[in-house]
């Protein structure tokens, strides 16, 4: 059996040691599963290990591998969200409510990484309904981040990230509807994009968020986002909202460039309208000192709007109770806050929802008109440094589980942009801090390729926490 050392090692490593013989699927799913035994009854990552399930399929991807079938995820275990349909797999979202839910069938974009050779190992966890920025769910409890317990990794795809952070998985997928994807990423150290909407099917699956919410890859390189990424997507008729656009294929095979003259890049510490910690205002601006070294061309800029948090509440409050109000009749088994939230959407007349998606297309055309001068537009990977999970018990306490340390996150989900957040270093105090790569609507290759040349370049070996294994 290889060393447990090769579990921190990229997905792209992992891949070719497969294909040269010098490692199979059934061994690195095992090292994965003795990892999650050793580990995640602290960190409280999974809601359910498919330990028979895993090694089945790892068996047939090697006899696949020795029948000479090259397979882009050969043997790369993933991890699920809980949101996520994996057929024969319990798929809560995190509440009461939904506790003996099992779906029958996948999630495409799921079902096109196992065919890519990806291995199920487990689900993860996130926030009932996917309703927080940190991640406690009532059927499995609380989730804790690698590089500190006593802080929160995140949400809503904490379980996930926690996952491919500490190397319990190579890949993992989430969704992103608010930051989702892009909190828990910059929180635990990982990479993690947002895909332009409706290039990766999210369907079939609960409706959640369905004009804001995307399904969007975790990993430890931005390489290994992109090879995740040129196997989900891609239109499909099983989910209406994904359209035609450019291939995503050639991701697989993304490399970093040598620099990056010729790119126009906005910077911009906070949107104009959003607080941000000092801290993390001082390590984004060294960061961006970094970015220019590139040979890119660099101005402080964005555009010029008022705060599209409240447009966002709107939408999305009308959209859960679109989704989960026919909970209602079992709201005994609702967490308060997430039944404020649905309680909120049911007060929401169409006229307001629809004001709110007006509102929200003039929003987006001012971002289009200001990519007509740049390429890409770089911000802090998220706000804040992760907060205690006590401070997050006292977000959720509230009736919509937010404060003033969020809402930049949103503004992808409302325009439909892809972003990508990397680790770009560490703070004092020991915590992982990243920055977001923001492009035009179709342009994930170029967004991608961008944050994986500013990677290169930073990043040096990848961040593991310092986490016992």
């Amino acid at each position: 059996m290889p060393s447990k050392d090769v579990l921190l090692l990229p997905a792209t490593e992992l891949v070719a040691r497969i294909h040269r013989g010098e490692l199979t699927a059934t061994e690195l799913t095992e090292l994965s599963l003795a990892r999650i035994a050793d580990l995640d009854g602290e960190l409280g990552a999974f809601t359910v290990v498919l330990d028979d399930r895993a090694r089945e399929a790892a068996r047939r991807v090697d006899e696949r591998i020795a029948a000479g079938e090259h397979l882009p995820l050969a043997g790369l275990t993933l991890a699920v969200k809980d949101h996520i349909w994996l057929a024969g797999a319990p798929a809560t979202n995190g509440s009461m409510a939904l506790a003996d839910f099992v779906p029958s069938e996948s999630a495409v974009a799921v079902e096109r990484l196992e065919a890519a050779g990806a291995i199920v190992i487990g689900k993860t966890n996130n926030p009932e309904f996917c309703y927080g920025d940190d991640t406690y769910s009532p059927v499995y409890g609380l989730t804790r981040n690698p590089w500190n317990l006593n802080l929160t990794p995140g949400g809503s795809s904490g379980g996930s990230a926690v996952a491919v952070a500490t190397g319990m998985t190579a890949l993992a997928i989430g969704t992103d509807g608010g930051g989702s994807i892009r909190i828990p990423a910059a929180f635990c150290g990982v990479a993690g994009h947002k895909p332009t909407f409706g290039i990766v099917p999210s369907q079939p699956g609960f409706i959640g968020w369905p004009t804001l919410s995307v399904f969007g890859p975790l990993a430890r390189s931005t390489q290994d986002l992109a090879l995740m990424m040129s196997a989900m997507a891609g239109e499909h008729a099983a989910d209406a909202s994904t359209v035609p656009g450019p291939s995503l294929k050639g991701l697989a095979n993304l490399s970093p460039l040598k620099d990056l003259k010729g790119l126009r890049i906005a910077v911009s510490d906070d949107f104009g309208f959003a607080r941000v910690d000092p801290i993390v205002r001082d390590a984004f601006r060294q960061a961006v000192d970094r970015l220019a070294q590139l040979g890119c061309t660099i101005e402080d800029a964005h555009p010029e709007y008022k705060n599209p948090e409240p447009m966002w509440w709107t939408i999305a409050a009308a959209e859960s109770y679109a989704s989960e109000g026919s909970l209602l009749d079992r709201s005994e088994l609702i967490a308060p806050n997430s039944l404020s939230l649905i309680r909120m959407g049911e007060a929401i007349s169409a006229g307001e929802y629809l004001d709110a998606q007006h509102e929200r297309a003039e929003f987006a055309k001012v971002w289009g008109s200001f990519f007509e001068n740049f390429d890409l537009i770089v911000s802090p990977g998220e706000q804040v440094l992760p907060f205690s999970v006590e401070e997050a018990e006292k977000l959720r306490s509230d009736e919509i589980a937010a404060g003033d340390w969020w809402g930049m996150d949103c503004v992808a989900n409302l325009t439909g942009q892809p972003a990508t957040s990397v680790p770009v270093g560490i703070v004092d105090g020991g915590l992982p801090v990243g920055m977001q790569f923001m492009g035009r609507p179709f342009d994930d290759e170029r967004v991608l390729q961008v944050a994986s040349t500013f990677e290169a370049l930073v990043r040096g070996p990848l961040m593991h926490p310092p986490r016992k294994g």
